[in-house]
């Protein structure tokens, strides 16, 4: 039986107020309310990191009317009295459908023909939120949309992400990113904001990009994207970056952004942050999504040699070209022999010399040398390469990383809790 999930968008500043969310059938939205902002000509474009791996993708093909694909997607259903949306969730294809030209289609109506009832009666309004959950999850890598939103006062379209342990934990303290939402009174402008414990709601660490020359983002298709590396995510509109987010925003409050997250698309109708919409307000409102992709720095399909290079172009090399258990991994000059020939396994697993990369003593502390061993399956001989570069090992949640941040030959690698310095960036085959 598919779960209801079950969260909060952001309350207007003076209607902030605390809430326990929990799994039930209102569904609970949070939001951003962060200043717009102008990117600056010193914001660089995102620039393209390791070669990546599509992970997940939907680019809403199919016949026109057709629903979403259930594999990938599930529809949630009701209404949301916390933040007084006005809309109710429908399920099936009524809200949420494919056009028969590769495009997603959610559309709101201010129709109710299945007398649906709100927290405020009969329901005005009916539209679509879709989740990820229980389907795909994403920790790391870059996650894009290209799609055009709505215009009109009161219409609230989002793409955003949920901790996947928010059925355990709750929310603020599941995490939630947003990566793209926008109101429809401003229409130039969108945002892209944290949630977490200590600052959820209207409190949320975020900021806004603004369309240069009066431009609407209800005009034309537009890409949204956030690049996600351990303690760091950036976002950017059209390529542009204009925001970028690590712990040291949240005023000593935890981040809770290492870990896994489901993503999720939605039309909302009215609210305290949007308002309701007015007679200026057209209908039906549509929010079109010409695809969805998650891309991860892992080689495509796994399998690729090469060396692995890092701080000061060095490579990643195993001691003496030892094939022995325990040989230790170290930074040396690149000179193409097969102590720096590595692979990256379709298992998660860094190979050379027909062994693997191994966290010494199954270690997860700072400082955890890493060594070549035999291929165990253990979870001290898994990595993640994000598309930012960094080398993860996921069970202790740390880089792999340059001890000292020396670049001298034989420097000893260890794992270390990412910071996103030089010592931590590698690009793999």
């Amino acid at each position: 039986m598919a779960m209801k999930i079950l969260s909060r968008r952001r309350f207007r500043r003076f209607f902030a107020a605390a809430a326990t969310v929990v799994l039930s059938a209102t569904l609970l939205q949070t939001a951003a309310d962060a200043a717009p902002t102008t990117p600056t000509a010193a914001e660089a474009p995102v620039a393209d990191a390791a070669p990546l791996a599509v992970v997940f993708e939907d680019n809403f093909d199919g016949p026109a009317g057709s629903a979403v694909n259930g594999g990938r997607w599930q529809l949630e259903t009701g209404d949301n009295v916390n933040n007084h949306e006005r809309q109710y969730y429908t399920a099936g294809n009524s809200n949420a459908a494919l056009d028969g030209q590769g495009n997603l289609v959610i559309t709101a109506r201010r129709k109710n023909p299945g007398n649906y009832q709100c927290w405020y009666g009969r329901c005005e309004y009916t539209s679509a939120r879709m989740n990820t959950a229980g389907r795909f999850t994403a920790q790391y890598g870059h996650i894009e949309t290209r799609l055009r939103v709505p215009r009109g006062q009161g219409m609230w379209p989002a793409f955003w992400a949920l901790g996947n342990d928010i059925g355990s934990i709750g929310w603020p303290s599941s995490g939630e990113i947003d990566i793209m939402e926008n109101v429809g009174f401003e229409p130039s402008t969108v945002h892209g904001t944290l949630h977490g414990p200590g600052y959820s709601g209207a409190q949320g660490i975020g900021a806004g990009y603004t369309l240069p020359g009066g431009q609407a983002f209800a005009d034309g298709f537009h890409t949204f994207a956030i690049d996600w590396a351990p303690n760091r995510i950036t976002w950017s509109v059209d390529g542009n970056v204009y925001q970028t987010r690590t712990p040291a925003d949240l005023g000593g409050d935890p981040w809770v952004f290492n870990k896994p997250f489901f993503l999720i698309l939605n039309l909302a109708v009215g609210g305290y942050w949007p308002g309701d919409p007015n007679g200026s307000t057209p209908f039906p409102g549509q929010l079109t999504v010409d695809y969805v992709r998650v891309s991860t720095g892992d080689t495509p399909g796994g399998g690729r040699t090469g060396p692995i290079r890092g701080l000061a172009g060095k490579c990643i090399d195993v001691a003496g070209a030892s094939p022995a258990n325990g040989t230790p991994v170290q930074l040396y000059d690149c000179n193409g022999t097969g102590a720096q020939q590595w692979t990256v396994g379709t298992d998660g697993t860094l190979r050379a010399l027909g062994k693997c990369l191994d966290v010494v003593g199954n270690g997860t502390a700072n400082g955890s040398q890493v060594q070549l061993w035999d291929c165990t399956g253990g979870p001290n001989q898994r990595w993640t390469i994000s598309g930012a570069n960094d080398i993860v090992n996921p069970q202790a949640n740390k880089c792999l990383d340059v001890t000292g941040n020396t670049s001298a030959n034989a420097t000893r690698l260890q794992i270390w809790t990412c910071t996103g310095t030089a010592n931590q960036k590698w690009t793999a085959p």
